[in-house]
């Protein structure tokens, strides 16, 4: 694995990297959120509900409008387990797998427990984060890949068969890292993915949609995003149904008015890599986020999985400002995302300030324990 390369940040890039990885982890939740209430429905079905535009604002799910799903959980567990990657690191140990595969783990406790255990001394702040412990249907791959301490790899993956899109889903923060080269953004988004999701497609999905996020947040288009992904996929053995479902949705961009027949093609049997190639037409045809979101939501396919992965997209491309102000109201568990989002900008941008040889930040450590 690589480091963080020792990039200048003046306030100006500081600022819009903030702004972008605010975006992307609000974008992602705020996606979810919009699609959780009609995920398993029809276009047929969310019309029947809510009218012949079919869902165009946020409705209830799990008892209140504005509900995340598991998705969302899983990507805040992702950005806690990069941070303690990173704080990790002055102690000599320098795996960010391992250090991720503990983050989901702690997730994976949220889901048999009744709440925070304070006994726990090394959890950090994130798990003691009430509203986490909701159990929002968590896929079976998920759970038994996550259901004993040992770590799936790209060479023994956990649920081999698996070719679902939550892995792919959880990686977006991985695409955040902008001090590390494309390829070891992919590597580490593949290494992740196959701890609960082994196979082949899933994790080169996973890895392809961290790499475009990557780009994005690096300030490149979206159109440029996704060559740049083609090129790191190339050399991967088994990329081709990733490659082409990405050309597909690339193909689909001129095919006409973007509706939900298209985005339901796209999405296929609801694979990790069809959602990432709907994700990534949704996004490329959004008139603006609202736009595209409601266009992630309104077809036959997993709504909460495909906005999700679309809103990081266009959260990573157009910064925080971009997203439904509305809908960011009501968003469930805003301040904890906020706080961890501005937490990840300042381990990346500000890492030697709160430890490094000059000292450590006492108040740092205790939310981001080095155990």
């Amino acid at each position: 694995m690589g480091a963080t390369a020792g990039a200048v940040w003046g306030r100006t890039e500081q600022q819009d990297f903030r702004s972008r990885v605010r975006g992307t982890l609000l974008g992602l939740a705020v996606g979810d959120a919009l699609g959780a209430p009609v995920d398993g429905l029809g276009i047929d079905g969310i019309r029947e509900a809510y009218g012949a535009e079919g869902l165009v604002d946020l409705a209830p799910a799990s008892g209140r409008r504005g509900a995340v799903t598991h998705l969302t959980q899983l990507t805040l567990f992702s950005v806690d387990g990069l941070i303690r990657a990173q704080v990790r690191r002055d102690t000599g140990a320098w795996h960010p797998p391992t250090d991720l595969h503990r983050a989901y783990l702690r997730w994976a406790a949220t889901q048999r427990d009744w709440g925070p255990d304070e006994r726990r001394k090394d959890d950090g702040w994130l798990a003691r984060e009430e509203w986490l412990y909701a159990r929002r249907n968590p896929s079976r791959a998920l759970l038994l890949g996550l259901a004993d301490e040992t770590m799936g790899t790209p060479e023994m993956p956990k649920n081999p068969g698996e070719l679902g899109p939550e892995a792919a889903a959880r990686s977006a923060p991985f695409g955040l890292l902008v001090g590390w080269e494309p390829q070891l953004v992919a590597q580490l988004a593949v290494e992740c993915a196959a701890q609960t999701h082994g196979h082949p497609t899933a994790y080169l999905a996973a890895g392809a949609y961290a790499v475009i996020v990557h780009a994005l947040a690096l300030g490149e288009s979206l159109d440029g995003a996704v060559q740049r992904a083609f090129a790191l996929l190339a050399a991967r053995p088994g990329h081709q149904p990733v490659s082409d479902a990405l050309q597909h949705a690339l193909g689909a961009v001129r095919q006409g008015l973007p509706g939900p027949e298209r985005v339901a093609e796209l999405c296929g049997a609801g694979t990790a890599e069809s959602l990432v190639g709907a994700a990534v037409y949704c996004a490329l045809v959004a008139a603006d986020v609202r736009h595209g979101l409601r266009l992630a939501v309104n077809h036959d396919g997993p709504s909460a999985a495909t906005a999700a992965l679309t809103g990081a997209l266009l959260g990573a491309l157009h910064g925080e400002t971009a997203l439904p102000p509305a809908w960011l109201a009501e968003l469930e568990g805003r301040p904890t995302i906020l706080e961890l989002a501005d937490d990840f900008a300042m381990e990346m941008t500000q890492g030697p300030a709160l430890h490094g040889p000059g000292g450590s930040s006492p108040g740092w450590l205790a939310r981001y324990p080095r155990a």
